[in-house]
């Protein structure tokens, strides 16, 4: 249990079955009357967003979320397969609950994912991936990496700006958390 006192950004709590994240709070001391806890909360399975308000001082149940190493394996219709690599036990992921970040999956690649007993709720994905350049306007001699960017189709599909020089074939390193180029691999 959780007091409504301790909601911070990112504190999750279970309310009615399910799984919510605290995104933003404010604890109000009205003149007259008991102080309250005004939140927005961000269902995890769903995206889903609500404005409740809790009184000071109120218990709620505190979500135990656990972070486990999985691996993607492939791709189900609109779901993805993620395994344990220790139990080798299954989990699913909606292209919804993943986000955008699914255009950094790669088949094989080992990703931190958040369980709720035995639910799988979301992917963290490493801060930086190499993925390799499948289209790109060819790189000219004398481009230079202060010079503009053009934009490259990588191997997942995710599209990305890159220097002038960088040519197709490539292999580079990409930031994922701001989509940007850090570099070639």
């Amino acid at each position: 249990m959780i007091s409504s006192n301790d909601f911070r950004p990112g504190v999750s709590i279970v309310l009615d079955g399910s799984v919510w994240r605290v995104i933003d709070f404010l604890h109000v001391k009205p003149g007259k009357g008991s102080a309250f806890v005004r939140t927005t909360l961000k269902s995890v399975q769903t995206g889903k967003q609500l404005e409740k308000t809790f009184r000071a001082g109120e218990s709620v149940p505190q979500a135990t979320l656990e972070k486990v190493t999985m691996q993607y394996t492939y791709k189900d219709g609109d779901e993805f397969v993620f395994m344990d690599m220790e139990t080798y036990e299954e989990g699913k992921l909606t292209t919804l609950q993943i986000g955008d970040r699914v255009k950094y999956l790669k088949e094989g690649m080992e990703v931190n994912v958040i369980r709720w007993g035995e639910q799988v709720l979301e992917v963290e994905l490493p801060n930086s991936v190499v993925l390799e350049i499948v289209q790109t306007d060819p790189g000219v001699k004398g481009d230079t990496a202060t010079g503009g960017t053009k934009p490259a189709i990588l191997e997942t599909g995710a599209t990305i700006m890159v220097p002038l020089f960088i040519a197709q074939g490539e292999r580079i390193k990409i930031d994922t958390r701001e989509d940007k180029y850090l570099g070639r691999e």
